[in-house]
């Protein structure tokens, strides 16, 4: 929802500026490693618009066609909120959708157990995949949580998160090392990484961006239904909205008790309905 809380037009310009020179800075980068088009991801969420309306400005001050510069890629997971599905595809017929490879039910299954804050095995399989190889776009931004207040301008990432590190381009030795890049890493941008939520919804309203309008219904964040990070008023929501989803979620807590018990695994749950009871209270 946009909020009218908006900052000074001198900070607003210095931020943006700031924003569509990083996304110019990594495209240059990706043409000089021959890395081709930045991928960008692209969500559908309120980030994700802003990353879209950055690189709309980036591609007109190169003088670029934006789809001669920028990849839009769309991760499905299968468990996206509807509205947000048919958002994409209505405002955004230009981004690619990248199907995976199993749905979250196989990944479950195969887990024999849920996904949790600690163990997000749905993330790492459905959306974290994309972009091996490429000079990527996020719209990660360090005010949405914690574990992301770390998180720099730069990036590369290898096979494994541990591999991962965050540059300084403005180092003589990280400009370096990012000059000499290993195919397989994934190297990223985060353009927005410094705004807040106001930034944000200021900078939507002032591009005159489209938006999925669950943000005007209440909710602040769309990401995948039931996910481990929402809150339990979100979960709540989500059982009353979407009950085909909760039922199918059952229907998978019933296999994996099953096979818990096939293998002499600890199982506590008599059926998928207590099973989906205690996760949601986690």
């Amino acid at each position: 929802m946009i909020t009218k809380r908006y900052i000074s037009d001198f900070f607003y310009e210095e931020n943006v500026e700031k924003s569509v020179n990083r996304v110019i800075e990594a495209y240059r980068f990706s043409q000089h490693l021959g890395l081709g088009k930045l991928w960008v991801g692209f969500s559908g969420g309120k980030d994700s618009v802003c990353v879209y309306g950055v690189c709309k400005l980036s591609a007109q001050k190169l003088n670029l066609e934006l789809l001669d510069m920028c990849e839009f890629h769309y991760n499905v997971t299968g468990i996206d909120h509807p509205p947000l599905v048919y958002f994409i595809k209505e405002k955004f017929p230009f981004v690619i959708w990248d199907m995976y490879e199993r749905t979250i039910w196989k990944i479950m299954e195969e887990k024999m157990f849920y996904p949790t804050r600690l163990m997000r095995f749905c993330c790492a399989e459905l959306k974290e995949k994309g972009g091996t190889g490429r000079y990527c776009l996020m719209g990660v931004r360090r005010a949405e949580s914690n574990g992301r207040s770390t998180r720099g301008e730069y990036e590369s990432i290898g096979n494994t998160r541990a591999e991962g590190k965050v540059f300084d381009i403005d180092n003589t030795e990280d400009r370096r090392e990012m000059e000499h890049c290993i195919p397989k890493n994934k190297y990223i941008c985060n353009p927005i990484i410094d705004w807040n939520l106001d930034m944000v919804w200021e900078f939507i309203d002032k591009e005159n961006l489209p938006y999925c309008k669950l943000y005007d219904e209440g909710w602040k964040r769309l990401g995948c239904l039931f996910c481990p990070m929402a809150t339990k008023s979100e979960k709540e929501r989500m059982m009353r909205e979407y009950p085909k989803i909760v039922a199918q979620y059952e229907r998978v807590f019933d296999r994996i008790i099953k096979k818990r018990l096939a293998k002499g695994l600890p199982c506590t749950w008599k059926n998928g309905k207590e099973m989906m009871k205690q996760w949601l209270s986690k």
